[in-house]
């Protein structure tokens, strides 16, 4: 599995991290569901520098362009409920794209510890597509790994691409090792933070991603 970290590169993707990070700019919640479609928007763009071209012939109204397009058959997969404003930034530069939507919540057995658990999926045959699964924050790895084995019952992409605004330390190693053998993942994370604190909240973060999009949950 490849691992592309965009905070090492100086873009404008990091006002929108900042203003997604700080506490003053998420009291705005349209704001910050806005943010996360921005940042969508910059990293699809990131990852369709590595997709596959081919040279097409248009007419315009003067004469014949060559115009290199994507030959990928994109799917763009979600993970409930805070991966739609993301997913909707990937879905305004994948347009055509088709969409796969699973559900993927936390139970807890005591204050600390918890399993994930998936409950819906609604997907395509993903044999032989492009998929990019999002998810904003990736605190321990497993609800991205769990919905990933999920999809796999609806076929084999041909690559595959995990996609988060921030990530923390310890699931980019967890992923890394999980999938070590696998040359066509790759992970794409807007940042990468060095903590988790004993409730598998990534420090410093951002908070809870679904509460500050949607409003605080029951």
């Amino acid at each position: 599995m490849r691992t592309h970290n965009l905070a090492l590169q100086d873009s404008l993707l990091n006002t929108f991290l900042e203003q997604i990070r700080s506490k003053e700019v998420q009291k705005d919640r349209m704001r910050f569901r806005r943010n996360m479609e921005r940042i969508g928007e910059v990293m699809a763009y990131e990852i369709s520098k590595s997709l596959a071209y081919s040279t097409k012939n248009i007419a315009t109204p003067l004469g014949i362009a060559n115009v290199n397009t994507v030959d990928n058959d994109i799917v763009l997969g979600t993970i409930f409920r805070a991966g739609l404003p993301f997913h909707q930034g990937f879905l305004s530069y994948f347009d055509n794209a088709d969409n796969a939507f699973i559900s993927a919540y936390r139970k807890y057995k005591d204050a600390l510890k918890f399993e994930v658990f998936i409950e819906y999926i609604a997907s395509p045959d993903l044999t032989g597509k492009t998929l990019i699964l999002v998810d904003p924050m990736l605190a321990s790895g497993s609800s991205m790994e769990l919905a990933y084995n999920a999809l796999l019952t609806r076929g084999k992409p041909k690559e595959v691409h995990f996609a988060t605004i921030i990530a923390s330390q310890y699931a980019v190693d967890y992923l890394s090792n999980h999938f070590a053998e696998e040359s066509n993942i790759s992970l794409w994370s807007a940042a990468i933070d060095p903590e988790l604190n004993a409730h598998s909240y990534i420090i410093p973060g951002l908070g809870d991603a679904g509460d500050l999009a949607f409003g605080e949950k029951l």
